[in-house]
């Protein structure tokens, strides 16, 4: 996947991390493509425990922070920094999911005033800033 120009900042969910990490570009439409060849790509501290809770329960091979530590490598991904008392704050207002790591990666987004990189229909129902 080549990387363009950096324009904005893109928070990528935890799927498209994955999909990433495993070199599976062919499963983003255009539109995501294009906003992760574009973007400043960063993820939620959420998605690195999303990540550490999916490699326990054995969906994912390897843990969250190797994953993250060889994409910042790759594609310049990083972690965002951010107030946690916010992002709970406005996850607590958001009734639309019983998933707390959708709830808080949407109020990141949201509380970063960020696009945010989803497959999840519920997620783009629900996040103005949804790309897919």
């Amino acid at each position: 996947m080549a990387r363009v120009g950096k324009s904005g900042l893109v928070h990528l969910d935890t799927h498209i991390v994955c999909w990433l990490y495993e070199g599976r570009s062919e499963l983003l439409t255009p539109a995501a493509l294009q906003a992760i060849e574009s973007g400043l790509l960063q993820v939620s501290p959420v998605v690195q425990l999303e990540l550490a809770y999916l490699h326990e329960i054995g969906r994912i091979s390897r843990d969250g922070s190797y994953v993250l530590d060889t994409l910042a490598k790759d594609i310049g991904l990083s972690v965002a920094d951010v107030s946690l008392a916010q992002v709970m704050k406005m996850a607590g207002t958001l009734t639309w999911t019983r998933d707390p790591f959708d709830r808080m990666k949407v109020a990141h987004a949201m509380v970063a005033d960020v696009a945010l990189v989803s497959k999840d229909r519920l997620i783009r129902k629900h996040c103005d800033r949804a790309i897919w």
